[in-house]
């Protein structure tokens, strides 16, 4: 049973898929950073043999967020951990990809989907080859973490952190503003109303 976590719209509507991860510790490590952002939802496609959630470096490295992990799905196929989503982003590390956004502008995307009442998912590959041709067709968009130095590329967990963060945040700038709304339109109050207590005198 999942513990209880600060719902958002938008990051109840991700889903963090890791496909064909190789290490324990990245499992545990992304159930983590998930759990700290307020997301649940993981799935894993083909995990190795020693990087499944009930590994005990998983369960170590998922620190409070145990109940992620025990929930994660474990699946053959990413079409078949996608198959609940509306459409997903793809992750990479390479540079020079045409319409690929950053987190933030993925984050911002997945925000007005929730509105909709869609799901997306959110695809991140394998630590040393990445994601297939076969993967990337299967996801809409990409996304891709920006670096300052001549890096191969950014570790799982750490980009399911960062995933994870932009989520949150502007989630919590959603609510922050259809709390400021909901403010402004009580002090408004009815027109009408006032009216009426004007008159009644």
């Amino acid at each position: 049973m999942l513990g209880a976590v600060l719902q958002l719209p938008v990051t109840s509507a991700s889903v963090f898929v890791l496909v064909r991860p190789h290490y324990p510790e990245n499992v545990g490590a992304v159930a983590r950073a998930m759990k700290t952002m307020g997301l649940t939802q993981l799935v894993l496609v083909k995990p190795g043999r020693l990087a499944q959630p009930d590994h005990e470096l998983a369960r170590k490295m998922a620190v409070k967020s145990t109940d992620v992990l025990g929930a994660a799905r474990c699946v053959d196929s990413l079409a078949e951990a996608l198959a609940d989503c509306t459409w997903a982003f793809s992750t990479t590390a390479r540079r020079g990809v045409s319409g690929v956004v950053s987190p933030r502008r993925a984050a911002a995307l997945t925000a007005g989907a929730a509105l909709r009442g869609e799901r997306i998912g959110f695809v991140f590959g394998n630590e040393k080859t990445g994601l297939a041709r076969e993967d990337l067709a299967l996801c809409r968009e990409a996304l891709r973490i920006p670096m300052a130095a001549d890096q191969p590329s950014i570790n799982l967990a750490q980009a399911a952190q960062i995933m994870a963060y932009e989520l949150f945040v502007v989630g919590l700038e959603q609510r922050a503003a259809d709390k400021a709304a909901a403010l402004e339109a009580s002090q408004k109050g009815d027109p009408h109303e006032e009216e009426c207590s004007a008159g009644g005198e």
